[in-house]
Order: C-alpha cells, then sequence, then structure tokens
C-alpha cells in the first residue's frame, strides 16, 4: 500500500489533526478486511469513483463520507483497488467545524457527498470530476474553510478548556476539578461535553488513557504488558488487557500479531 501523511493548511489547523491519501492496488474480486480503533477523534473519507466499494457490515459507505466519535472499534470491508483521502479532526470539529450535533454521529456517519450537493453544487461537481489526488484535497480544504467561516460562533471555550486538560493529562484529568474550576454540575459538564465531542468526559478521558498505551505499545517502551498498565493507571494487567480489547478489538498481543497498521488507529487484518 502507497500511504502518504499530508500537513493540513494552515488555516484549518484549528479543526485538522493530519491528512492521508492512501493507494493500493487488489484483483476486482478481493475483499481486504480493516479494523479502526477508537481514538476520540471523528473524520472524513473520500474515495473516488473509480475506486473500490467500502462495508462496514452489510452497509455499503457512500464515496464521500463523515464519521462521528467511535466508542469501540469497527470492522470494515474492502472490495477492489483502494483509493482515498482521509481528514481527521479534532474531537470538537463535528460541531465547531461543520455546526452539527456531535453527539448525533457517534459511532455512526453521514452521507458528507449528500450535503456538499445541496449547500455547494458547483463544488460538489468539481469533485467528481477531479482526477487529481492534490486538487481533491484542495477541494476539499476549501469546502472546509467555508464551514469553518460560518461557524466560528459554535465554539464552546469552556468545554475547550476540558478537552484540552483531559487530552495533554492523557486521560488523567480530575474530572471532579474540571468541574469546580468551571462552575458546572456533574450532569451539566456531561451534557455540555457531549454536544461538544459527542461522547461523556469519562469515556473521552478512557480513550485518551488508551490511546496513550497504544502509544507505549507501537513503540515498544515496555519490558512486559504490566509496565503499560502501570504507567497508565490500570489497576492491574488484567484491567489494561480488558480496556484494550474494548477499543481495538483484540488484545494487546492479537494486535501485535495479527494486525498492520497502515493509517493511525486504521488497522489491516491478517488471515486467522
Amino acid at each position: 500500500m502507497n500511504y502518504q501523511e499530508i500537513r493540513p493548511p494552515d488555516h484549518l489547523k484549528e479543526h485538522i489533526r493530519y491528512c492521508w491519501t492512501l493507494e493500493s492496488t487488489h484483483t476486482e474480486t478481493s475483499i481486504t478486511p480493516f479494523r479502526t480503533i477508537a481514538d476520540g477523534c471523528p473524520g472524513l473519507i473520500y474515495q473516488p469513483k473509480n475506486a473500490g466499494t467500502l462495508y462496514q457490515g452489510d452497509k455499503q459507505l457512500s464515496d464521500l463520507f463523515l464519521f462521528g466519535q467511535s466508542t469501540r472499534y469497527a470492522e470494515l470491508q474492502l472490495s477492489g483497488n483502494f483509493q482515498a483521502i482521509g481528514i481527521h479532526f479534532y474531537p470538537n470539529a463535528l460541531k465547531t467545524l461543520f455546526g452539527l450535533p456531535a453527539e448525533e454521529l457517534t459511532d455512526s456517519c453521514l452521507n458528507l457527498e449528500e450535503l456538499i450537493q445541496k449547500k455547494h453544487p458547483a463544488l460538489s461537481d468539481q469533485l467528481l470530476y477531479s482526477h487529481a489526488t492534490k486538487d481533491q484535497l484542495e477541494i476539499l480544504f476549501h469546502y472546509l474553510d467555508m464551514e469553518q467561516q460560518s461557524s466560528f460562533h459554535l465554539q464552546d471555550f469552556t468545554m475547550k478548556y476540558a478537552l484540552t486538560q483531559i487530552v495533554q493529562s492523557r486521560g488523567f484529568a480530575s474530572l471532579k476539578g474540571l468541574q469546580d474550576h468551571l462552575g458546572l454540575s456533574e450532569r451539566s459538564m456531561e451534557r455540555k461535553f457531549k454536544a461538544y465531542t459527542g461522547i461523556s468526559p469519562k469515556l473521552f478521558s478512557r480513550i485518551c488513557r488508551f490511546q496513550a498505551s497504544l502509544k507505549q505499545l507501537r513503540n515498544h517502551e515496555y519490558d512486559k504488558f504490566s509496565d503499560i498498565a502501570y504507567e497508565n493507571n490500570y489497576a492491574d494487567q488484567s484491567h489494561f488487557i480488558r480496556s484494550f480489547k474494548e477499543f481495538a478489538g483484540f488484545s494487546p498481543f492479537q494486535y501485535q500479531k495479527k494486525s498492520f497498521e497502515i493509517v493511525e488507529n486504521l488497522n489491516q487484518l491478517s488471515p486467522s
């Protein structure tokens, strides 16, 4: 597979973590299994019309779709060739960039093609008839910039602060301490944070802690799994493995042996 990571333009860096392009050639009848891993962030994927077909279960995904927060892993299947552009956003982008109710897209996706066609038909046509990846990215960036200009007022600075504290602490921040600092009750904090990111602050903290442990596993910064469990504040190794399986779909050992990470938090599965 030919993978390339691309830096987002400066004017969209507040919303976009990173972008990527991926190309792979298979036979028309080949099926390639993938697994996505919960990472606390939404994103979008665009596949040109001549690319293969991507499925989640029995559901065929659209050529251009926006996905929300994932609370667990998901299984995908690709039929045929794979050519795609991915844009991964920061956790609050559904609300602050698109003006969408983030909670409604949790563990789900939206046909963004229809939305662009309705709001910006000329842009939709440009994307359809553009064949160069660089041009397709520029069209998508132009669309996101228009969304950004119309949704700036949707920023919630109290929730932005809470989000930043949880991310920077790798999920260890005291939620009670954040509630007291922001002058919010537990119920108000959960309601506002869900509207801002799509999931509760407690679940988001757990995903951040899982991602910190996954990073340590990727980088081989441990001698044994109990080291990862201890350094990421899990009760014990069993607790760490249970949490890992919840968000990744397999144990840390299986992750190392049965998968190949082609894009961060997107793994191609090896045959059983």
